[in-house]
């Protein structure tokens, strides 16, 4: 098939972050499909470049995470804009993969099958309006009726909607009863993570030789929180928990203000390293013995499903979110990790010190970690899941397209 992949911000291994849409189309075209995909970059004119086997299309739209409120919509419509006139060039599509957020994706969606009859199926990342909605970035209940309504009728049009978490996937199913919604959870890169001893080498260059290391990795926002894992760290110091020592490396609109938070309080238990991609991620998390999950305390962000929670099942580590739902349920289910409640900081201390003082518990929560990430999220099993879906649906339609009546 010719698939068409839309996603504004997709990332590439050496880029780093969130690359499910790298793993995803690289599936896609392992399967033999051929994918052109569509994202958004801060360059000031159109590039293409064919990335493993990917066809990618580079549209000049900026976006940062310190923009306004409508600098932000501008980003998002300005990508609607330039996708639709880029797209309706291409030859033969048939069929789209849309991936959100912003939900705004899903307007060129509905574009592509009213005008080229182009069907689609429809990701949902974030829970969008709901997210910025319960976030109070979305005040305006004019907004929010317009938001809700485009959503709804997004999922109404698509042929399937993916989910990448149960949490999400029960929520969509109440506002579309009958549209079929898959679970594709996020992936785990198996091949790339393993479970490893700590090497000599990274723990100089951490300079955490003889620690016990809790690491924080990814996007630093109002949605993450961190003053929780602060306030975690001024508990363990309060305890004289002193052999814990947490690394954050991160970037966002709140990381200058989580660093000044930190240096108020005289957290020396807390470093700031450099942001990486995929391949520096490998070094942190080989001295790393337990990832930090953080989110706001918000409801709606109980369905998230974090990429930095799949590395480090992947890496083989402890698993620490400060958030419930299906995490705390996925994590303390299969003893690789628990739920800290940030609102009683002292609880992270009490959940933490055993492990801290037998490595062989820890070890035991580490391997079932990486064999959690081997039996339920490995890359080629979700790919193989995301494929059957999309395949079975588009067959069933050609047979019956060149069915002859009886």
């Amino acid at each position: 098939m010719h698939i068409l992949y839309i996603h504004q911000y997709f990332r590439t291994p050496e880029e780093g972050g969130a690359i499910r849409s790298y793993y995803l189309a690289k599936g896609m075209v392992d399967a033999g499909h051929h994918v052109d995909l569509v994202t958004a970059y801060k360059g000031d004119r159109y590039k293409k470049e064919f990335i493993d086997g990917i066809h990618v299309h580079y549209l000049p739209v900026s976006y940062d995470q310190n923009f306004t409120f409508f600098q932000r919509i501008k980003a998002f419509l300005s990508f609607v804009v330039l996708a639709c006139i880029k797209i309706s060039a291409f030859e033969k599509i048939d069929v789209c993969y849309v991936s959100s957020t912003p939900l705004t994706t899903g307007l060129i969606a509905l574009f592509l099958k009213w005008k080229f009859r182009i069907p689609y199926y429809f990701e949902v990342r974030d829970l969008w309006p709901e997210a910025p909605i319960q976030m109070k970035v979305v005040r305006k209940s004019w907004l929010k009726y317009q938001l809700y309504s485009l959503e709804k009728k997004i999922y109404h049009n698509a042929e399937a909607i993916i989910a990448l978490s149960a949490d999400s996937q029960r929520h969509i199913s109440t506002l579309v009863p009958h549209k079929e919604v898959a679970l594709v959870p996020n992936i785990a890169d198996c091949k790339f993570f393993r479970k490893a001893e700590k090497n000599t080498y990274h723990e100089a260059q951490f300079d955490v030789k003889g620690k016990f290391v809790v690491s924080y990795f990814g996007a630093v926002g109002e949605v993450n929180q961190l003053e929780y894992l602060l306030e975690a760290a001024e508990a363990c110091k309060k305890q004289m928990l002193l052999d814990v020592v947490f690394l954050i490396a991160g970037v966002g609109n709140r990381l200058e203000t989580i660093r000044q938070k930190a240096a108020t309080r005289n957290l020396d238990n807390v470093r700031f390293v450099p942001y990486h991609n995929k391949y520096g991620l490998l070094s942190l998390l080989n001295i790393t013995d337990a990832a930090y999950i953080s989110f706001a305390d918000v409801p709606v962000l109980k369905c998230c499903s974090p990429n930095k929670l799949f590395d480090a099942l992947a890496a083989g580590k402890l698993c620490v979110t400060n958030i419930s739902g299906w995490m705390k349920e996925l994590l303390e289910g299969n003893q690789c990790g628990f739920y800290a409640n940030p609102h009683y900081p002292d609880e992270f201390v009490k959940k933490i010190a055993p492990f801290v003082n037998d490595r062989s518990l820890l070890d035991n929560y580490q391997s079932n970690a990486r064999n959690l990430a081997e039996q339920e999220f490995d890359r080629q099993l979700l790919v193989d899941r995301l494929l059957v879906q999309i395949e079975k649906e588009q067959a069933e339609k050609v047979a019956k397209a060149y069915t002859l009546p009886v």
